[in-house]
């Protein structure tokens, strides 16, 4: 008797908000799933650390539940090379908001015209809060108002920072140590 490779058949959530201080609680909530990732970061694009575990993660047989298509992308494009790399793969894509909208990797022209209608709705409304939070800055700006982001270091803390970088500390280390990226690192030291 040959053996058969064992099929999985596990059920995966994905949830994404936008920011630390937003609830996941609404997403998924009552579903029975095997295991969750969870984001808390833009949808923009895919460059997201619990998007990418869940994906490496998911097998053939699995379902991947997703509590809306903008949950999962935000950008048409990622949003259909996501839905079918996984439906080639064998995982069955589910979108519980659009009355779960499913994809099994079989051929369904309405299911097709539904991922690419919502997606790209998906993605005209990214474009709007983008636009609204450009006109909301340029008005706060006219007013005197925008302050534009909190600086990451205090004026101290960019002495010490500029002090490392003078004595020969790696700038990635010293970025390391002040809980900045090296882009933040090189806007302080070229101030």
């Amino acid at each position: 008797m040959a053996a058969t490779a064992k099929r999985h058949s596990k059920t995966v959530g994905y949830i994404r908000v936008s920011t630390v201080d937003q609830n996941t609680e609404r997403q998924l909530d009552g579903l029975e799933l095997d295991k969750v990732f969870t984001d808390k970061a833009s949808g923009k694009d895919v460059k997201r650390p619990q998007l990418k575990a869940a994906l490496d993660y998911v097998r053939e047989g699995d379902t991947l539940v997703v509590h809306s298509i903008d949950r999962l992308a935000r950008n048409l494009v990622d949003l259909k090379n996501i839905v079918s790399d996984l439906s080639a793969r064998g995982v069955t894509v589910q979108f519980i908001k659009q009355n779960n909208l499913t994809f099994t990797g079989e051929d369904n022209p309405m299911n097709n015209m539904m991922l690419s209608m919502l997606g790209a709705v998906a993605e005209f409304e990214r474009a709007l809060i983008n636009e609204r939070q450009r006109e909301g800055i340029a008005i706060a700006k006219k007013k005197g108002v925008y302050k534009g982001r909190k600086h990451a270091l205090t004026p101290d803390r960019v002495k010490d920072l500029k002090a490392r970088v003078a004595a020969g500390a790696k700038k990635a280390a010293v970025a390391r140590e002040f809980s900045i990226s090296r882009e933040t690192l090189y806007k302080y030291l070229t101030a």
